[in-house]
Protein backbone atom coordinates (compact mmCIF):
# COMPACT_ATOMS: atom_id res chain seq x y z
CA UNK A 1 0.00 0.00 0.00
CA UNK A 2 2.83 2.43 0.83
CA UNK A 3 4.56 1.76 -2.48
CA UNK A 4 1.63 2.24 -4.59
CA UNK A 5 1.00 5.87 -2.68
CA UNK A 6 4.61 6.48 -3.24
CA UNK A 7 4.37 5.75 -7.24
CA UNK A 8 1.05 7.76 -7.53
CA UNK A 9 2.76 10.77 -5.98
CA UNK A 10 5.56 10.75 -8.16
CA UNK A 11 3.56 10.32 -11.19
CA UNK A 12 1.30 13.56 -9.98
CA UNK A 13 4.78 15.29 -9.40
CA UNK A 14 5.94 14.44 -12.81
CA UNK A 15 2.88 15.21 -14.87
CA UNK A 16 2.70 19.25 -12.73
CA UNK A 17 6.63 19.54 -14.13
CA UNK A 18 6.07 18.95 -17.37
CA UNK A 19 2.57 21.11 -17.65
CA UNK A 20 4.52 24.11 -16.04
CA UNK A 21 7.41 23.40 -18.34
CA UNK A 22 5.34 23.14 -21.63
CA UNK A 23 3.29 26.56 -20.11
CA UNK A 24 7.04 28.03 -20.22
CA UNK A 25 7.62 27.00 -23.36
CA UNK A 26 4.52 28.45 -25.12
CA UNK A 27 5.34 31.45 -23.71
CA UNK A 28 8.83 31.90 -25.02
CA UNK A 29 7.70 31.17 -28.51
CA UNK A 30 4.69 33.72 -28.23
CA UNK A 31 6.35 37.07 -30.30
CA UNK A 32 5.58 40.38 -28.19
CA UNK A 33 4.23 43.32 -30.15
CA UNK A 34 6.42 47.15 -30.00
CA UNK A 35 5.17 49.32 -26.76
CA UNK A 36 4.65 52.96 -27.87
CA UNK A 37 7.59 55.37 -26.10
CA UNK A 38 6.49 58.69 -27.28
CA UNK A 39 3.71 59.93 -29.04
CA UNK A 40 4.80 63.29 -31.15
CA UNK A 41 2.62 66.18 -31.09
CA UNK A 42 0.66 67.21 -34.85
CA UNK A 43 2.15 69.46 -36.62
CA UNK A 44 0.75 72.73 -38.73
CA UNK A 45 1.09 72.52 -42.97
CA UNK A 46 1.23 75.12 -44.64
CA UNK A 47 0.66 73.32 -48.23
CA UNK A 48 -2.47 74.88 -49.94
CA UNK A 49 -4.89 77.48 -51.15
CA UNK A 50 -5.17 80.90 -49.23
CA UNK A 51 -7.57 83.78 -49.66
CA UNK A 52 -7.94 86.63 -47.44
CA UNK A 53 -7.86 90.74 -46.81
CA UNK A 54 -5.56 93.14 -46.22
CA UNK A 55 -5.20 96.34 -43.94
CA UNK A 56 -2.02 99.14 -44.29
CA UNK A 57 -0.79 102.46 -45.38
CA UNK A 58 1.23 103.36 -47.88
CA UNK A 59 3.28 105.86 -48.99
CA UNK A 60 5.13 106.96 -52.41
CA UNK A 61 8.05 108.42 -52.59
CA UNK A 62 8.32 110.69 -56.23
CA UNK A 63 10.55 112.90 -59.24
CA UNK A 64 8.58 115.26 -61.15
CA UNK A 65 10.45 117.29 -63.59
CA UNK A 66 9.90 119.32 -66.75
CA UNK A 67 13.10 117.98 -68.82
CA UNK A 68 13.15 121.05 -71.02
CA UNK A 69 13.80 123.07 -68.28
CA UNK A 70 16.86 122.50 -66.06
CA UNK A 71 16.08 122.28 -62.50
CA UNK A 72 12.02 122.05 -62.66
CA UNK A 73 12.18 119.27 -59.90
CA UNK A 74 9.03 118.44 -57.55
CA UNK A 75 8.60 115.68 -55.47
CA UNK A 76 4.67 115.52 -54.24
CA UNK A 77 4.57 112.49 -52.19
CA UNK A 78 0.89 110.55 -52.41
CA UNK A 79 0.17 108.25 -49.38
CA UNK A 80 -2.89 107.15 -47.23
CA UNK A 81 -4.34 103.88 -46.44
CA UNK A 82 -4.75 100.72 -48.21
CA UNK A 83 -7.79 98.35 -48.42
CA UNK A 84 -7.53 95.02 -50.38
CA UNK A 85 -7.51 91.10 -50.59
CA UNK A 86 -5.01 88.29 -51.76
CA UNK A 87 -5.33 84.84 -53.21
CA UNK A 88 -2.67 82.24 -53.40
CA UNK A 89 -1.21 78.93 -52.85
CA UNK A 90 1.74 77.63 -50.86
CA UNK A 91 3.32 73.84 -50.44
CA UNK A 92 5.68 73.34 -47.31
CA UNK A 93 8.46 70.59 -48.32
CA UNK A 94 9.62 67.87 -45.80
CA UNK A 95 12.36 70.30 -44.73
CA UNK A 96 10.05 73.49 -43.80
CA UNK A 97 11.04 74.96 -46.82
CA UNK A 98 7.99 76.64 -48.16
CA UNK A 99 7.09 77.87 -51.25
CA UNK A 100 4.59 79.66 -52.76
CA UNK A 101 3.20 82.58 -55.38
CA UNK A 102 0.50 84.93 -54.68
CA UNK A 103 -1.86 87.87 -56.06
CA UNK A 104 -3.27 90.87 -54.29
CA UNK A 105 -5.21 94.12 -55.24
CA UNK A 106 -5.63 97.31 -53.28
CA UNK A 107 -7.42 100.15 -53.14
CA UNK A 108 -5.67 103.30 -52.32
CA UNK A 109 -6.80 105.82 -50.12
CA UNK A 110 -5.60 109.36 -49.24
CA UNK A 111 -5.98 112.86 -50.89
CA UNK A 112 -4.18 114.42 -53.55
CA UNK A 113 -0.49 115.61 -52.78
CA UNK A 114 1.19 118.80 -54.66
CA UNK A 115 4.76 119.86 -54.57
CA UNK A 116 6.40 123.00 -56.01
CA UNK A 117 8.38 122.88 -59.25
CA UNK A 118 12.28 124.15 -57.90
CA UNK A 119 12.59 127.59 -59.49
CA UNK A 120 9.27 128.42 -60.50
CA UNK A 121 7.46 129.15 -57.15
CA UNK A 122 4.15 129.70 -58.59
CA UNK A 123 4.11 126.15 -60.52
CA UNK A 124 2.76 122.93 -58.71
CA UNK A 125 2.16 119.34 -59.58
CA UNK A 126 -0.22 117.24 -57.62
CA UNK A 127 -0.16 113.79 -57.37
CA UNK A 128 -2.92 110.58 -56.41
CA UNK A 129 -2.54 106.97 -55.86
CA UNK A 130 -5.99 105.22 -56.83
CA UNK A 131 -5.51 101.12 -56.49
CA UNK A 132 -1.98 99.12 -57.13
CA UNK A 133 -1.30 95.04 -57.12
CA UNK A 134 1.20 92.43 -57.55
CA UNK A 135 1.82 88.63 -58.68
CA UNK A 136 4.98 87.73 -56.05
CA UNK A 137 6.58 84.13 -55.77
CA UNK A 138 7.13 83.59 -51.54
CA UNK A 139 10.00 81.69 -49.83
CA UNK A 140 10.20 80.95 -46.20
CA UNK A 141 10.73 78.48 -43.34
CA UNK A 142 8.01 77.27 -41.22
CA UNK A 143 8.10 76.09 -37.88
CA UNK A 144 4.74 74.77 -37.17
CA UNK A 145 2.43 77.33 -36.79
CA UNK A 146 5.22 80.63 -37.88
CA UNK A 147 6.24 81.16 -41.32
CA UNK A 148 9.05 84.10 -41.63
CA UNK A 149 9.03 84.43 -45.50
CA UNK A 150 10.56 86.95 -48.50
CA UNK A 151 8.74 87.72 -51.37
CA UNK A 152 9.01 89.52 -54.88
CA UNK A 153 7.60 89.59 -58.13
CA UNK A 154 5.72 92.05 -60.85
CA UNK A 155 3.90 95.39 -59.07
CA UNK A 156 1.26 97.13 -60.56
CA UNK A 157 -0.42 100.69 -59.81
CA UNK A 158 -2.56 103.09 -61.21
CA UNK A 159 -2.13 107.23 -60.66
CA UNK A 160 -3.46 110.24 -62.08
CA UNK A 161 -1.65 113.79 -61.54
CA UNK A 162 -1.47 117.10 -63.49
CA UNK A 163 -0.12 120.56 -62.99
CA UNK A 164 -1.71 124.01 -61.60
CA UNK A 165 -0.75 127.76 -61.07
CA UNK A 166 -0.80 128.93 -57.63
CA UNK A 167 -3.87 127.27 -56.81
CA UNK A 168 -6.02 124.13 -58.76
CA UNK A 169 -7.99 123.84 -60.34
CA UNK A 170 -5.49 121.88 -62.96
CA UNK A 171 -4.31 123.65 -66.28
CA UNK A 172 -5.83 121.56 -69.42
CA UNK A 173 -3.01 119.93 -71.16
CA UNK A 174 -0.93 118.71 -68.07
CA UNK A 175 -2.60 115.59 -66.93
CA UNK A 176 -0.31 112.48 -66.94
CA UNK A 177 -0.82 109.27 -64.99
CA UNK A 178 -2.38 105.97 -65.75
CA UNK A 179 -1.18 101.90 -64.62
CA UNK A 180 2.51 101.17 -64.94
CA UNK A 181 4.11 98.17 -64.61
CA UNK A 182 7.11 97.68 -61.84
CA UNK A 183 8.71 95.33 -59.46
CA UNK A 184 8.31 94.72 -56.10
CA UNK A 185 10.57 92.81 -53.29
CA UNK A 186 9.34 92.33 -49.13
CA UNK A 187 8.78 90.11 -45.89
CA UNK A 188 6.66 89.29 -43.63
CA UNK A 189 5.71 86.59 -40.64
CA UNK A 190 2.51 84.98 -40.58
CA UNK A 191 1.04 82.31 -37.93
CA UNK A 192 -1.39 80.25 -37.92
CA UNK A 193 -4.31 80.76 -35.04
CA UNK A 194 -6.24 78.01 -36.36
CA UNK A 195 -6.04 74.75 -38.72
CA UNK A 196 -7.57 77.07 -41.38
CA UNK A 197 -6.82 81.18 -40.25
CA UNK A 198 -3.97 83.00 -40.28
CA UNK A 199 -2.56 86.15 -39.49
CA UNK A 200 0.00 88.17 -41.08
CA UNK A 201 2.17 91.73 -41.22
CA UNK A 202 4.42 92.36 -44.23
CA UNK A 203 6.55 95.14 -45.83
CA UNK A 204 6.66 95.76 -49.60
CA UNK A 205 8.98 98.22 -51.64
CA UNK A 206 7.77 98.55 -55.20
CA UNK A 207 9.63 100.42 -58.04
CA UNK A 208 8.52 101.97 -61.29
CA UNK A 209 11.15 103.30 -62.54
CA UNK A 210 10.83 106.95 -64.40
CA UNK A 211 8.43 107.45 -67.50
CA UNK A 212 8.12 110.57 -69.67
CA UNK A 213 4.39 111.51 -70.27
CA UNK A 214 2.99 113.98 -73.26
CA UNK A 215 1.61 116.89 -71.57
CA UNK A 216 0.96 119.62 -74.24
CA UNK A 217 0.40 122.69 -71.76
CA UNK A 218 4.14 122.02 -70.19
CA UNK A 219 6.78 123.70 -71.29
CA UNK A 220 8.60 121.46 -73.75
CA UNK A 221 5.39 119.59 -73.63
CA UNK A 222 6.42 116.39 -71.50
CA UNK A 223 6.51 115.87 -67.93
CA UNK A 224 9.20 113.23 -66.34
CA UNK A 225 7.85 111.25 -63.42
CA UNK A 226 9.68 108.86 -61.05
CA UNK A 227 7.77 106.75 -58.12
CA UNK A 228 8.64 103.82 -55.78
CA UNK A 229 6.38 103.22 -52.94
CA UNK A 230 6.76 101.91 -49.49
CA UNK A 231 3.67 99.42 -47.90
CA UNK A 232 3.31 98.56 -44.12
CA UNK A 233 0.25 95.99 -43.59
CA UNK A 234 -1.41 93.56 -41.70
CA UNK A 235 -3.64 90.49 -43.42
CA UNK A 236 -6.44 87.94 -42.44
CA UNK A 237 -6.31 84.98 -44.62
CA UNK A 238 -8.19 81.69 -44.76
CA UNK A 239 -6.56 78.21 -45.84
CA UNK A 240 -8.66 76.19 -47.82
CA UNK A 241 -6.45 72.62 -47.70
CA UNK A 242 -4.47 73.23 -44.48
CA UNK A 243 -4.19 72.53 -41.45
CA UNK A 244 -2.51 69.96 -38.78
CA UNK A 245 -0.64 66.61 -39.85
CA UNK A 246 -0.64 63.42 -38.79
CA UNK A 247 -0.41 62.64 -35.35
CA UNK A 248 3.78 60.48 -35.12
CA UNK A 249 3.73 57.48 -32.91
CA UNK A 250 7.55 56.59 -32.19
CA UNK A 251 8.39 52.61 -31.10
Amino acid sequence: MVVDGMKKLLLAGSLLSAFVSGAGAADLGAPRGPVATAVVAPTFNWTGFHAGADLGYWTGSTALSLPALAGTNGRPSPSGVKLGGHIGYLHQFANNLVLGLEGDLSWLGGRNRDGVLDGFPASFYRVRGNWDGSIRAAAGFAADRALIYTTAGVAFINTTGCGYNIAPPCVAGTAFGGTRVGWTVGAGLAYAVTSNVSVRGEYLYANYGTRDYATPSSAGGTTRFRLDTHTVRLGLSYHFTTGPSAVVVRY
